[in-house]
């Protein structure tokens, strides 16, 4: 597995200067490459009736701007060129690429000062924004600052280059106080920056674009980083073909253990969930009123049932199942707690514990370090703050997580927007599949049941988690496309796990 690797400023400088010294290539063409890159992409989006302002700084992103500025101009687009006089020292290829723009007598060119008026920015313009780079370690002021609030004020489209100026790329923003352009897009160079998977800059970031411009991949292959965003080829990679003799006992069974009155839709979305996933048998352990909901709805489910009508309150016996899910439905009741104190001392096989689980968990947060290694926390937000602690931002509560995961010998998928996987080797994996739609009640519970289900069939826990939340992502845009984010139910995702595995396969 190759996941695409995330690094930080000081390794990305590192890789452009290996790729100019081992390729071998000039700075500046490798500027150029990026610029070509980010041409390319603006051409296919962009058309040549709207006005377009390269707004530029005087390092390389500036020169990144200006290399932009020249291609379009050559392309028959109607841009322009404001630069940003906030230093008097540019950068070497910032120079040259801008004595480039010399032999076009038609291009505008105009310098802004400090003592400057307001740089001419219409709402139905496009604006580039290459005044600062991913190099930037505190807050800006003066002029970029004055400039990079008319930016926002303008409400014109903004398409910043490699990252917004006046966004950190590796460590958190004081958004109460930084100037940072809020981009309607992104255009970022060979792998994205860490501030793009955080929830905090998405009114910054926009949507962004991955633009390959060709770093050396002897060094992207030998670099290490424990911050790692799944592909598709990876989920490809890591996929197991059936082979022609398998049968039911080849792929495992799973016990879900999960719902109470009035909460069985959790157990039947999960169990659902396990059986679309590859587990060869499930068995599922409910609560006795719960009976007739489970043996009518999921018809190829096994029902064990728990002495108790509402509430899971005893264990069946453990000796035949290959992997354990709970949590679903399960309720926080002081029985239920009793049981799953119970169930985590008996078990020899890892367990999948979500939603009630968790927050069982929470409040006896000394039972973390009893649970079988290699088991899988798969908690939102919240239920993680519960489980390790609160955090001042997202940066802090992913090394926590990381942390979390290192201690305890746990895999922890922290759900949401690019949800993060965190192993007991202090790795976390971004998963990018996904959308807004699945924000809805029953969303987890049918993570759940695909994980348990790939668990019990035999993947490792690393790859059940990765290769599961891709495959509920990636199900859960398939349902979107169907039937609209808004419409789209849990159900539907399940309905949608078959194409999900066929885009795998």
């Amino acid at each position: 597995m190759c996941a695409l690797k995330i690094l930080p400023v000081e390794k990305v400088r590192e890789a452009d200067a290996y790729t100019i010294a081992n390729e071998p290539i000039a700075s500046v063409e490798l500027m150029e490459r990026a610029a070509a890159a980010c041409f390319r992409w603006i051409s296919k989006k962009v058309t040549k009736d709207l006005r377009i302002r390269v707004i530029c700084g005087m390092g390389n992103n500036g020169g990144d701007g200006l290399a932009v500025s020249r291609m379009l101009y050559n392309a028959g687009y109607e841009a322009d060129v404001q630069i940003i006089r906030h230093s008097e020292s540019p950068s070497a290829d910032f120079i040259t690429n801008l004595k480039l723009l010399g032999d076009l007598p038609g291009l505008v060119i105009n310098d802004v000062f400090e003592t400057d008026p307001e740089i001419d920015i219409d709402e139905n313009d496009i604006v580039i924004d290459a005044v600062l780079g991913s190099g930037l370690n505190k807050p800006v002021s003066g002029l970029i600052a004055r400039v990079i609030e008319q930016i926002n004020k303008s409400n014109a489209l903004v398409i910043a280059i490699d990252i917004p100026s006046g966004l950190f790329a590796d460590i958190p923003a004081d958004h109460k106080k930084q100037h940072i352009i809020r981009a309607d897009y992104t255009l970022t160079f060979q792998m994205p920056k860490l501030a793009f998977l955080m929830a905090e800059n998405e009114s910054y970031t926009g949507r962004w674009k991955v633009l390959d411009i060709g770093l050396h991949p002897e060094f992207l292959e030998s670099v290490v980083s424990n911050n790692l965003l799944v592909e598709t080829a990876d989920c490809r990679s890591l996929f197991r073909p059936r082979s022609v003799f398998s049968h039911k006992g080849t792929f495992g069974h799973a016990l879900l253990i999960a719902g109470s009155t009035g909460k069985m839709g959790a157990a039947v979305l999960a169990a659902k969930a396990c059986l679309r996933s590859g587990a060869g048998l499930l068995t599922t352990h409910i609560p006795g009123d719960g009976f007739l909901i489970m043996q009518i709805s999921v018809h190829e489910a096994m029902v064990s049932i728990d002495p108790d009508d509402t509430n899971f309150s005893a264990l069946p016996l453990l000796d035949t199942y290959s992997a354990v899910g709970i949590g679903p439905g399960i309720g926080i009741g002081s029985e239920t707690q009793a049981a799953f104190k119970l169930l985590i001392q008996q078990t020899a096989v890892p367990l999948v514990i979500d939603a009630d689980a968790l927050n069982i968990l929470g409040e006896n947060k000394t039972w973390i370090s009893f649970l079988p290694p290699g088991s899988i926390l798969t908690p939102h937000p919240k239920e993680f703050e519960r489980l390790a602690g609160a955090t001042a931002n997202h940066f802090d509560r992913l090394e926590l997580l990381r942390v979390f995961a290192e201690r305890y010998k746990l895999y922890v998928v922290l759900k949401g927007a690019y949800s993060a996987i965190a192993g007991p080797d202090g790795t976390i994996y971004f998963n990018p599949t996904g959308n807004p739609g699945m924000a809805t009640g029953g969303s987890g519970d049918v993570l759940t049941g695909i994980i348990l289900g790939l668990l019990a069939s035999g993947y490792p826990a690393r790859d059940a988690c990765i290769l599961g939340t891709w495959l509920h992502g990636r199900a859960g845009d398939l349902a979107a496309g169907k039937l609209s984010q808004e419409a789209m139910l849990p159900g539907d995702m399940i309905e949608m796990l078959g194409k999900a595995f066929k885009k795998i396969s």
